[in-house]
């Protein structure tokens, strides 16, 4: 199975309207003082339902499948799991890289951003987040570019969760970046920009990455996209929407997400 150039167009308007869904934050963050936590905790947990779901049950068939093409099993198999956990690895090892301060994934309620100027170096933590959530959304943006390009029935589920999830970071920069500049465009802009990772992940991607593809470097890529978005799941996701649920609002959004995810997936063959 190799990637279908016919779908590069669809893949990247997806990747790019996932990633600049940080802009959709920003723009939220003005137009409310609260965050409504229902809201955050169902939809949070229904990103991490689709993205779990699609991993496990699409991406990692379609990559073991794309394997033995050329190999055999078992050998196949070890070759899906490894590329898995190597995918694991690899967004594991940028998120020890950004300090916890910093980390895009210590995502907190609007209300909470809402800061004195004097009590903290806005400007530059606000910066600083940009920075951060930008080095996370490349990995993020090869693997919804990838996955749009094999099959759009993966790819649009796919840029929806990523888009879902990159709301709350788009307010994680603006607030800050707003209170120390006073201007709503630039702290507009730069939870807008930051979210220019994920296309740029795409383009990367396609013209290095997929020059030398053929079934086992696909399938190999593939594992590690599913390894990718199971780590942001249970990473980022599902914390993120526990510290907003007071009983069972997350494992709700969760059960819907894998469930509409299933539906999609029969609907769509």
């Amino acid at each position: 199975m190799i990637l279908d150039n016919s779908n590069l167009l669809l893949a990247f308007i997806l990747t790019s309207l996932a990633g600049l869904s940080t802009g959709i934050g920003s723009a939220l963050a003005f137009f409310t003082k609260t965050t409504n936590k229902t809201f955050l905790a169902i939809s949070l947990g229904f990103s991490a339902g689709v993205m779990i779901y699609i991993s496990f049950v699409e991406i990692l068939t379609k990559a073991n499948d794309s394997i033995k093409e050329i190999h055999n099993d078992p050998l196949a198999s070890w070759y899906t799991i490894g590329a898995f956990f190597a995918g694991i690895l690899l967004i594991l090892v940028i998120d020890r890289l950004i300090p916890k301060f910093e980390n895009p994934h210590e995502l907190k309620a609007i209300e909470d951003l809402y800061v004195k100027p004097e009590d903290l170096k806005l400007y530059k933590s606000g910066l600083v987040t940009a920075l951060a959530i930008a080095i996370h959304n490349f990995p993020e943006g090869l693997a919804t570019f990838s996955a749009a390009l094999v099959d759009p029935k993966i790819g649009v589920p796919t840029a929806i969760a990523v888009a879902i999830h990159n709301i709350p970071e788009g307010i994680a920069i603006s607030i800050p970046i707003f209170y120390a500049t006073n201007s709503r465009i630039k702290a507009f802009w730069y939870s807008f920009l930051s979210g220019l990772a994920e296309p740029f992940g795409a383009i990367i991607g396609y013209f290095i990455l997929f020059s030398f593809v053929n079934e086992v470097t696909f399938g190999i890529l593939f594992a590690m996209v599913a390894g990718i978005m199971v780590f942001v799941s249970f990473d980022e996701l599902l914390p993120t929407a526990r510290e907003y649920d007071k009983g069972h609002k997350t494992i709700y959004g969760l059960l819907a997400g894998m469930f509409v995810m299933a539906i999609s997936l029969i609907l769509m063959m």
